[in-house]
């Protein structure tokens, strides 16, 4: 379903992903969890909703630090795929809701988790809906695994192949870049406290086409460039692996903070 601008609806637009974000997506490194605990009073007995959960990515790490984690994501296919992902996992709950609209009763968590959705939101109805369903004193960490697009052959080679092939790409970026303003808005007055982590993903061959075509401005099978993609995306894996694997550097950027 497109918006009434012709694009993409935000909450459909991985519906077509799921099994290349499943097999490509990079984790988030374990430090992101020692925020959590230190600063945002995450312990064994929180109530986490973990908001546009995906695939179910961050909402693993939670379970094994939370007491519940709600796993709130509108997209069927993503939110069938957590599911399947934490079948294992008691403590995770999938829930059909949106950050606009999670579906959570009023002030019933203790915190909020977003990783690499917020640009997704309608932010000024995801602020009421955080304040709502969160307890007094409770935090809000909105997370992000930001690419590194210089600094190394890989990181350039990549960041190329996606300016080359992304549908939408700058678009997608442009959205994807908070200000602080933006950031300020959504918190409310409250200082907004930030944290980076240095993170790395190892990928073979097929992970490496996996995770391009991961991503929602990307050609897929039914795509006219989808295979000239997949041959560009194959010859920059040969020119740049290590060992039969390529390293893709990010920075796990954490901004969190009590909303007021």
């Amino acid at each position: 379903m497109d918006s009434e601008d012709g694009s993409v609806d935000p909450k459909l637009r991985f519906t077509d992903r799921v099994t290349s974000y499943v097999k490509a997506r990079p984790g988030y490194p374990a430090e992101v969890m020692d925020v959590l605990r230190s600063n945002c009073g995450l312990t064994s007995n929180s109530i986490v909703a973990d908001v546009g959960s995906g695939t179910g990515i961050l909402a693993r790490m939670l379970c094994e630090h939370a007491h519940t984690v709600y796993g709130v994501e509108p997209n069927d296919a993503m939110r069938a795929a957590s599911q399947k992902f934490l079948a294992e996992r008691p403590s995770f709950i999938a829930v059909h809701g949106a950050a606009e609209n999670t579906t959570l009763p009023a002030t019933s968590v203790d915190l909020i988790t977003v990783a690499q959705a917020f640009h997704w939101f309608d932010q000024k109805e995801a602020r009421h809906e955080f304040m709502r369903i969160l307890k007094p004193n409770g935090f809000t960490a909105l997370i992000w695994n930001d690419r590194k697009t210089t600094g190394s052959a890989i990181a350039e080679s990549y960041e190329k192949l996606l300016v080359e092939f992304g549908t939408d790409y700058a678009d997608v970026q442009s959205r994807g870049q908070q200000t602080l303003e933006t950031l300020e808005r959504f918190f409310g007055h409250s200082q907004i406290r930030k944290t980076t982590i240095p993170n790395v993903q190892h990928l073979e061959r097929d992970a490496f086409i996996e995770r391009a075509v991961s991503a929602s401005y990307m050609p897929n099978e039914s795509h006219p460039r989808y295979r000239e993609m997949v041959a560009t995306a194959q010859q920059i894996f040969d020119e740049n692996r290590a060992g039969g694997t390529v390293v893709l550097e990010y920075d796990t950027n954490i901004y969190y903070a009590q909303m007021s």
